[in-house]
């Protein structure tokens, strides 16, 4: 039995698959703001749940916004701020009493799509995260490529290629620099854009929204996101040239995102064609959480009762 905990910003969220990729059960609890301490045990909490439920061992994946930094062990470049600087996956290892495999959220839902999902059938694969931030993870042959600093995947703080005269220099960011994938592509992004051309403030949502039901400055601003989204998959192409992308995220919700995509992303390749599949996401909001389970291979021991079981949630 594989365990993943996807830990969020509001939630956290837990789930044991089968060997064959089939769920057993799932929980989620809110995530403690702002407070360490009371995270990592309500982690430990939720897997000594479903072990007892389930009345089998497993092992332990997690993603987690962030990376753990090669150079100190700890934590870096978490939205979650408060576990930046951490020795998060040691301390989950001392709590949970077994080791532990930690990746960034965005490599889990990449992973996610590879083994089971959208492109389960493709060698190499681009997974993307749209939403509140824009992250990627590549996988090659069902096997996770994090890099040797930990940050394969990171497009979202790449520049926008080929700019147009008024995206430059572009959005400032938190990473520091101007003009990142991220501060475009983002739900923010998306929401700036629509302030800039209406003047009135609108979340990314009901940007798309309105799209649909054929508002003009919200079909415009769609537009524009589409063709920004063309070139950053362009030049992502040109580099990793992947078998498959699979688009995930709140924002890859949006229907319209996909109509005429694929012309525009092939405007913009090196190349007289373009066979580089293009999915949304398989397994939606749970990609995350099922990539934190496929961080370990199939666990074939004899399961066995937890010596202790809590009250369920």
């Amino acid at each position: 039995m594989r365990i993943g905990i996807d830990l969020g910003g509001t939630k956290i969220e837990a789930i044991a698959l089968a060997d064959n990729g089939d769920i057993l059960i799932r929980q989620r609890v809110p995530t403690p703001a702002g407070d360490y301490g009371g995270t990592l045990n309500a982690i430990s909490a939720l897997v000594e749940s479903l072990e007892c439920q389930l009345s089998q061992v497993g092992t332990v994946g997690v993603a987690s916004p962030g990376a753990i930094s090669h150079k100190t062990g700890l934590m870096k470049n978490s939205n979650s701020t408060v576990l930046n600087g951490r020795p998060l996956a040691e301390d989950l290892a001392r709590v949970l009493r077994r080791p532990v495999r930690l990746e960034n959220d965005a490599n889990c839902f990449a992973l996610s799509e590879a083994s089971d999902g959208a492109a389960q059938n493709d060698r190499v694969v681009f997974g993307v995260i749209l939403g509140t931030g824009v992250g990627a993870g590549v996988v090659v042959d069902k096997n996770l490529i994090a890099g040797c600093n930990h940050i394969a995947g990171e497009w979202g703080h790449n520049p926008l290629p080929w700019p147009h005269p008024e995206e430059w220099p572009g959005p400032s960011c938190y990473c520091g620099k101007t003009g990142c994938i991220e501060t475009f592509l983002s739900g923010g992004g998306l929401s700036r854009e629509y302030l800039k051309v209406t003047g009135r403030a609108m979340a990314a949502i009901d940007v798309a929204l309105a799209a649909a039901d054929g508002e003009a400055s919200a079909l415009e601003c769609l537009s524009r996101y589409q063709e920004r989204l063309a070139r950053s998959l362009a030049g992502l192409i040109n580099v990793l040239d992947p078998d498959a992308i699979v688009l995930g995220g709140g924002l890859s919700n949006i229907a319209g995102l996909y109509l005429g995509l694929r012309e525009k992303i092939k405007e913009y390749v090196f190349s007289d064609s373009l066979d580089t599949m293009l999915y949304r996401a398989e397994h939606g909001d749970s990609s995350g959480v099922r990539g934190a389970a496929w961080l370990w291979p199939a666990n074939r021991d004899k399961p066995t009762k937890p010596d202790t079981c809590p009250r369920p949630f």
